[in-house]
């Protein structure tokens, strides 16, 4: 019988892709079989984040699903991010290093019956290869 496969799973709105995310997703997917990447809703980054993404989310989920070590790119739930983590209950979870989750994460996984490890991973070159600061340095280029 066959070992099944160690499912990792990483979280994020992937706006402008950029090399930081493809260490990101290599890292994550070194940690197990198979990569599943939730791609923030456009609702949810709006929610969270207070704008719009400059992609939506079709566009963003598509650019993702091409990365060589991404398994499968999905979206997140509109209102409650924990029901994608309860669809395919990864064994492990990978958090950016900058990623904000709620401080009672784990116990909230453990109450819903997911026992995934959590790794919070290192950045790659934080203050060249960062989202928000790409997308400054895009709308402030002279």
């Amino acid at each position: 019988m066959a070992k099944p496969e160690k499912k990792v799973m990483v979280f994020g709105t992937f706006s402008v892709l950029h090399p930081g995310h493809l260490y990101f997703f290599k890292k994550a997917k070194e940690r197990g079989d198979k990569l599943i990447v939730v791609v923030a809703r456009d609702a949810t980054v709006r929610k969270v984040k207070g704008f719009s993404p400059k992609l939506d989310e079709r566009a963003r989920r598509e650019m993702v699903s091409a990365i060589k070590s991404v398994n499968e790119a999905v979206f997140g739930d509109k209102f409650d991010w924990y029901k994608i983590i309860l669809k395919y209950k990864p064994e492990i979870i990978c958090l950016g290093y900058d990623q904000a989750v709620p401080k009672n994460f784990p116990a909230e996984l453990k109450k819903r019956g997911v026992d995934a490890k959590i790794f919070r991973l290192k950045s790659y070159k934080p203050k060249k290869y960062k989202s928000s600061l790409i997308t400054w340095n895009l709308k402030h280029k002279t």
